[in-house]
């Protein structure tokens, strides 16, 4: 095998490419043909300040909003060429989120909000279940899993809702402030908990305001300004 093969054969798959991305809302442009590319295993954090396109890029990865102009293509599939059942298919099978609010369904037991991310795949309800016990078991909150919601604490609904992102083994985790609406206890259990599933292999982009935790979990950090890239910076090597 030559020394290209073998660097080749190194070399993490690409997993989220972006080319040239353009999204306009009225008059407004939210994208302003943005490229970007991230690698299997990579933990990459979007920075910048509120309106500068964040949230547009994550919904861009997760094929909840189309481009106007440009690509998308997650897990070698062309976001543009799928019909919208096409997109809530992969969004289900191939994409993890977490949101700052949680999301969770108030009038489910927590085990049940987590089992039902499978069971909307055709997974048997009762593998579905199995699958969020062991999920809950790994994550801390085994003994929370016959809980409501409200009952609580903002970390352990960030659990659950970490628990649910997982359940279908996404290509690609996508948090959109997942430490924003927690104190800072809770917030640093959380990033331990994001650091801890990229160390072992989960591909993660996390949308934040939080520098402590772009430090923390990010090996890359991508700065946002009116709809484009201005820099980026390589957080491993300040380490």
């Amino acid at each position: 095998m030559t020394s290209d093969s073998t660097d080749a054969a190194a070399t993490p798959a690409v997993v989220v490419q972006l080319t040239d991305v353009r999204k306009e809302y009225g008059d407004s442009v939210a994208l302003d043909n943005v490229s970007l590319r991230i690698r299997a295993g990579e933990a990459v954090a979007v920075m910048g300040p509120s309106g500068s396109g964040k949230s547009t890029l994550l919904n861009m990865v997760a094929g909840l909003d189309r481009p106007v102009s440009g690509s998308v293509v997650v897990h070698g599939e062309d976001l543009g060429a799928l019909s919208e059942r096409g997109l809530a298919l992969f969004r289900r099978r191939r994409i993890g989120m977490i949101f700052q609010f949680f999301n969770l369904l108030d009038d489910l037991p927590a085990l049940d909000n987590v089992a039902l991310a499978a069971q909307l795949t055709g997974v048997p309800a009762a593998q579905a279940r199995r699958r969020a016990a062991e999920l809950f078991d790994e994550l801390g909150i085994a003994d929370r899993a016959d809980n409501y919601p409200a009952v609580l604490s903002g970390g352990e609904r960030q659990r659950v809702a970490v628990a649910r992102a997982l359940m279908n083994r996404p290509t690609i985790l996508l948090a959109d402030e997942p430490t924003g609406a927690l104190d800072s206890r809770a917030g640093e259990q959380v990033m331990d908990l994001l650091l801890d599933l990229n160390q072992i292999g989960q591909t993660l982009l996390l949308v934040t305001h939080d520098q402590r935790l772009a430090e923390r979990c990010a090996s890359r950090v991508v700065e946002f300004a009116d709809g484009r890239i201005v820099g980026e910076r390589d957080m491993e090597s300040v380490r």
